[in-house]
């Protein structure tokens, strides 16, 4: 998991500078596995406050610092309130993280019931599925925990009111503030398996994340064999292990996200070479591949899971509408591709109706019960052999083949039409899938649905209440360095109501060549030009929302909104110009100011 123990000593770390000496303010349950405890603190003279999150849900165990309050249940759950009779108003003296495991130690002074001054302990494990949330005595003597853990659930330890703490079994790691060359080379890279997966099998705290940033940095593949590593590349390996842990002893935290694209990908408290070496103000807020660098872990930990449920829950809100979709594409991806072969069937046409037509000039020639008549082809100049029907006469045979040419010619003329709507509808649902892939609001999705039904796709129609505010999903929108608005649909509604009505005459219009992906306007706003810079990133953003953002290059057609028109009875989206420029370009979208 990306929560581990190197990325809890970046977070002790910033709790020892943000609460360590502060005064527990508040404490609330929002959830059943979590709790919230607001504290107040005394820094330069001034009062501060901050609220400390713990949870040990099961799939999302967290602890991190954060201004954001939550909404406070009326009646206060078990935990919380023994947490308040004995630590309200209690004074944070120590936060440590025992052995670089996966556990946080809150010490409390407070006072108990005849004023004398004791302390007690808030322990807290984040350990997946076995996260707790564990308060006890100076002792070590458990009070309560917010899971209690029986032997009939755990027959490691149990986690009960009144037996003794105990620490998590350690698995036989190493703590990495301990790990010296002798150990490293004897025995991380002794385990017969992979490089990255001997470092976090055997060391403390350290995630397969970083340990293949530790290869990365020693410019060795994390994925090869321990065995397969000669010495010298043995003491490249330790010495990036060596510099790495140097930083973490030292207190030295490089807290970022990788992203690719709008999806966060990785976090750490180290600074993730292999993702790139983007810093926080030059990233803009749709995120591009590369890192994203942040002055708190706390704030890392908040975007990363903040922006990480909001694509779980667009993914689960639009799992009906992209199986509607991928159904609508499968279908009509197998009716196209019958109607190719079928078109591949006609293109023996044109030799039928010469044939028929050798036939009527030349069959005089031709006996009864002959198998082939050999004549001049004169549209070539050359000897041409005819099959022949032997029951048939010539003239009969050169019918057939007249017949056989009007019929497939019927039929290719058909198909061809039928070929370009089945292409067209291709088109247009790639580009619906692709719309659902960016999609960030419940106002997204409903304005794809809308689309889907107004299209015949979902029966029914989309209600709308008497004098309801639905709140409208907006296009994208962005500045460029020169200071042009550009505007990206995000669905095909979208995206000709920003070409036909938002755009005006001279305003530059740019898309993906001949592939599914947004409209890209660029309001000239009285400029007879625009600056090639703007043009290029207009182009960038076109390539980036466009189904070929995974590659290199894309090439990305570009014109004037005066020369798009739109055919009569096309799918929603579908433009068609004859004056156009062209240009290739990346797919990175780095660097181009986002307006929120």
């Amino acid at each position: 998991m990306a929560l581990d123990g190197i990325v809890i000593s970046g977070i002790v770390h910033e709790m020892k500078g943000r609460i360590l000496g502060g005064r527990i303010y508040k404490i609330y349950q929002p959830e059943v596995d979590e709790i919230c405890i607001v504290i107040k603190n005394r820094v330069e003279d001034e009062n501060t406050t901050s609220r400390l999150v713990i949870s040990a849900d099961a799939s999302l165990p967290l602890i991190y610092l954060t201004n954001t309050a939550k909404e406070n249940p009326v009646t206060a759950p078990n935990f919380c309130m023994l947490l308040r009779k004995h630590i309200g108003n209690g004074r944070i003296v120590d936060i440590a993280q025992p052995m670089m495991e996966r556990i946080v130690e809150i010490t409390i002074e407070h006072l108990d019931e005849l004023g004398d001054l004791c302390s007690k302990k808030l322990i807290v494990e984040i350990m997946g599925k076995h996260s707790n949330i564990i308060f006890a005595d100076a002792e070590g003597t458990i009070i309560d925990s917010i899971k209690h853990i029986s032997h009939q659930i755990s027959s490691v330890r149990e986690v009960l009111p009144g037996r003794c703490y105990e620490y998590p079994p350690s698995q036989n790691k190493k703590n990495p503030l301990e790990v010296d060359v002798n150990f490293f080379m004897n025995h991380v890279l002794k385990e017969p398996c992979m490089v990255s997966k001997a470092i976090y099998t055997t060391i403390t705290g350290i995630s397969p994340v970083l340990a293949n940033e530790i290869c990365y940095r020693a410019d060795i593949d994390g994925s090869s064999a321990t065995a397969s590593l000669s010495l010298f590349d043995n003491e490249r390996l330790y010495k990036s292990y060596e510099e790495f842990i140097s930083d973490i002893k030292n207190n030295v935290y490089y807290p970022c996200i990788a992203y690719e694209g709008y999806m966060p990908k990785e976090f750490s408290v180290v600074k993730l070479t292999m993702y790139g070496t983007v810093a926080a103000q030059e990233m803009p807020s749709a995120g591009v591949n590369g890192l994203k660098a942040f002055e708190h872990i706390s704030q890392v930990i908040e975007e990363y899971y903040s922006k990480k449920s909001v694509v779980t829950r667009m993914k689960q809100r639009s799992i009906d509408l992209r199986k509607i979709v991928s159904n609508a594409i499968e279908r009509t991806a197998k009716k196209y591709d019958l109607q190719m072969a079928q078109l591949k069937d006609t293109e023996k046409r044109d030799k039928y109706k010469v044939y028929g037509e050798l036939i009527t000039a030349y069959g005089y020639g031709a006996k009864p019960g002959d198998r082939e008549l050999v004549c001049e082809n004169y549209y070539t100049g050359e000897e041409i052999t005819i099959p022949l029907d032997p029951e048939l006469t010539a003239m009969e045979c050169g019918k057939k083949y007249f017949a056989k040419y009007n019929k497939q010619k019927r039929t290719y003329e058909a198909l061809t039409e039928l070929i370009k709507t089945s292409k067209e509808e291709l088109d247009y649902l790639m580009s619906v899938e692709s719309f659902l892939a960016i999609a960030t609001s419940e106002s997204d999705l409903k304005e794809i649905k809308k689309e889907l039904v107004e299209n015949g796709y979902i029966k029914g129609r989309v209600q709308k209440g008497k004098g309801s505010r639905e709140t409208k999903s907006k296009p994208l929108h962005y500045i460029s360095s020169d200071g042009f608005h550009m505007y990206v649909g995000k669905n095909n509604l979208q995206n000709e109501e920003l070409t036909f009505k938002l755009a005006t005459g001279n305003d530059m219009w740019f898309h993906a060549k001949n592939m599914p992906g947004s409209h890209v306007i660029v309001k000239l706003d009285g400029a007879t030009e625009l600056p090639d810079r703007t043009y290029e990133e207009a182009a960038r953003l076109a390539a980036y929302y466009s189904t070929g953002n995974k590659a290199p290059k894309v090439d990305i057609d570009y014109t004037a909104k005066k020369n798009l028109k739109k055919p009569p009875r096309s799918m929603p989206g579908f433009v068609i110009y004859h004056t156009n420029y062209s240009m290739t370009i990346e797919p990175d979208i780095h660097g181009i100011q986002e307006v929120n």
